[in-house]
This record gives C-alpha cells, sequence and structure tokens, in this order.
C-alpha cells in the first residue's frame, strides 16, 4: 500500500476490538513537535495510544516498509525539510511500580512520559539514581535509543528493560539490556536497527538508599558549596548547573549538545598536546582511547558565542546551536558543518553529530 494522496483529508482508525481511535492527519505541520523549531510538515501523522492502534498502522500502512519515523518531544532531531513519510509520536503514559525490597524497586514508565518529570517523580517518591540525569530534554522513550548521559551517570546504569512494537514481527516484545548494545550516545535502536521498534515502555532500576554520584567535572565543588547532603540537593545542583550554561528551547530552539565529545587513540591525544599543551582528555572505554571534549575544540577554534544570520552556539557553552529565531533546518545544519570542517582543518578530528538529521526525500 502506497502514502494516501488526499493532503487535505483527516480521518479516524477506529480499533474493533477497544473501539479506541488514532487520528491520521496529512500534510501536517510539526514545528511544536521538535524543539529547534523550524517549520516543516509530515506527509502522514498519527499518534497512536494502544497496541491495537500499532496494530492496525502497522497494516494499513504497511511499516516498516513505508517510510516512518518515531519522534518522542523532537528533542535531539533537526529537520530540514518537510518529512515525506509517516511520522509516528507514541502516546503511552503511565508509571507502575513492578516490585520493591529493602534496598531497591522496579519501576515501568511510559514512553511518552516527560524525562525530567519522571526524575521528579522518582525523587519524590524516594527512588534514588537519575538525579545527575535531570533537567535532560526528551521523552522517556527516546532515553534508551541515545543512552541519555550526564555528570558521570548514563541510563543503561538505571536500565533493567524495555518494551517496544516490533514493526516487523508485528508484535510486542521485551528486550533486556544486552540486547539493546548500549554505547556512548548510541544503541542498537540507533546504529543497527532504527526504525524496526517503537519504544512503548522503560522499566527502570532504582534505589532506595542513596549513593550520590559526584565525581564528574564541577558537581563537587558545586555540591559542597552549596552544602548538598542529600539527593534532592544534587538534583538542585544539576539544574542550577545546566540551567547557568544552556538555553531554555522554549526561547531559543536547541537540541542540547549538538555534538558528541570524540573518541580519539592515545597517541594521536599525545601528538595534539604537542601543540595545544592544555588540550583535556578523559579515558574512554576501550584499550589506548582518550575521550576529548568537544566544547573545549569548538571554543578554542573560535566558534563560542558565534552567530551567522539566524544561527549561533550559545555563549556559556558551545556544544549548543541555537535558532535565535527563524531558522530553517538547512541554516542550522550548515552552520554546523562549518564548524566540524574547521575542527577538522585545526585538529584533525571529525566531530560526529548526536543530533539527528532528518531531510526531505
Amino acid at each position: 500500500m502506497t502514502l494516501p494522496k488526499n493532503k487535505d483529508s483527516i480521518f479516524t482508525i477506529t480499533m474493533h476490538s477497544d473501539r479506541q481511535s488514532a487520528l491520521v492527519h496529512h500534510d501536517y505541520p510539526i514545528k511544536a513537535f521538535h524543539t529547534f523549531g523550524t517549520d516543516a510538515k509530515a506527509s502522514i501523522f498519527a499518534a497512536p495510544q494502544t497496541m491495537q492502534q500499532l496494530s492496525l498502522l502497522t497494516e494499513e500502512y504497511q511499516l516498516p516498509e513505508n517510510d516512518f519515523l518515531v519522534i518522542g518531544e523532537g528533542s535531539n532531531m533537526l529537520f530540514t525539510g518537510n518529512y515525506r513519510g509517516i511520522l509516528l509520536k507514541p502516546g503511552f503514559r503511565n508509571i507502575r511500580l513492578l516490585s520493591e525490597d529493602d534496598d531497591q524497586v522496579r519501576v515501568q514508565v511510559g514512553a511518552s512520559e516527560n524525562w525530567d518529570n519522571w526524575v521528579q517523580y522518582a525523587l519524590q517518591r524516594g527512588w534514588y539514581g537519575l538525579e545527575n540525569l535531570s533537567m535532560i530534554p526528551g521523552s522517556v522513550g527516546a532515553s534508551p535509543v541515545q543512552n541519555i548521559g550526564a555528570y558521570g551517570v548514563e541510563l543503561k546504569d538505571r536500565f533493567a528493560w524495555l518494551e517496544a512494537w516490533d514493526f516487523v514481527e508485528k508484535k510486542s516484545v521485551r528486550l533486556e539490556k544486552e540486547h539493546c548494545q548500549f554505547g556512548y550516545r548510541s544503541s542498537i535502536f540507533k546504529s543497527r536497527l532504527p526504525g524496526r521498534y517503537m519504544i512503548t515502555h522503560v522499566v527502570f532500576n532504582l534505589q532506595k538508599i542513596p549513593d550520590l554520584q559526584l565525581g564528574y567535572g564541577q558537581v563537587r565543588e558545586a555540591f559542597t558549596s552549596a552544602g548538598g547532603s542529600t539527593p534532592d540537593d544534587l538534583r538542585a545542583v544539576i539544574m542550577a548547573i545546566r540551567s547557568r550554561k544552556l538555553p531554555d528551547p522554549s526561547d531559543f530552539g536547541n537540541a542540547g549538545s549538538f555534538f558528541k565529545n570524540p573518541v580519539i587513540p592515545m597517541q594521536t591525544f599525545h601528538h595534539l598536546r604537542q601543540e595545544h599543551f592544555d588540550i583535556p582528555g578523559h579515558p574512554a572505554e576501550g584499550e589506548q582511547q582518550v575521550k576529548v571534549p568537544a566544547a573545549w575544540l569548538i571554543e578554542k577554534s573560535g566558534w563560542k558565542g558565534k552567530r551567522l544570520g539566524h544561527v549561533g552556539t550559545w555563549p556559556t557553552q558551545p556544544l549548543v546551536i541555537v535558532n535565535y529565531g527563524g531558522a530553517t533546518g538547512q541554516e542550522i545544519l550548515d552552520f554546523s558543518e562549518k564548524i566540524r570542517q574547521d575542527i577538522q582543518i585545526r585538529f584533525g578530528i571529525t566531530l560526529e553529530r548526536e543530533v539527528n538529521v532528518i531531510g526531505s526525500r
């Protein structure tokens, strides 16, 4: 089956089993569904809220044979044109305690829940371990795709399993941690099998006894200076650090860190230090590998706070590329490419985008 050609119609698919409906829209504006806030449309947009609706959409539109894209809160996407395919935005919302003992809880969270709201909810109930991931934009369902991380903690450290709709098998499946193949800002959903699954629920292992993670960068100093002692204090410190460094997407369109921190061979790092004695580096996973802060590379190259037209890097965090208003997705991409080319020329390092670029086809 090909995509319907009636761009003006809006129709309702009704499930015979539960009589719940999923609206399917054509030529649908999606500016409000991604944090860069550029103008774009999707040829077809649907927001399934049940497995039955997912099943019907899979059959009706022959997913995954037809081009389709799953979107959460769009906090890690850049649309450079209209999306000429099917855009799916899941609507699974719930938080359910699965098990509990004296030390640990296991909690299932719907993919459509806001990530930071979930972190706050967990803290309020005495479930600890997510404090360092406070204020990361996006939805719970997107967190495993990117293996989100901040200030010394990654999603995989708190992950139990997830449930997803498999568009190939046409059924709901459970994927354990080893199946997800988590890496640095990566997973099987992003690398090997993009587009096969729609994550519907994520299950977390959290602690009832605090184990504060203070070892990353300025966190310990800020925590001590603020007189912190509890997980709530740590969340407040993380939020204060992020607020000072990062713009609110509701004020200036952005997707947080645009680039990953590059991982380079130890030998290359030592060679760079001969010319740039102050280049920072941290041990990376894998033997003889060093992770170099992309923000340092960008700032050292003169891009911190630089603006070209409607696009620029944020003055206090050069990793963040900002839509100052009126920018197109292509303008943002072009700006990012100028940075990548400059870093390559100066340091011989190729920056990899953390943001997913979605172009028109």
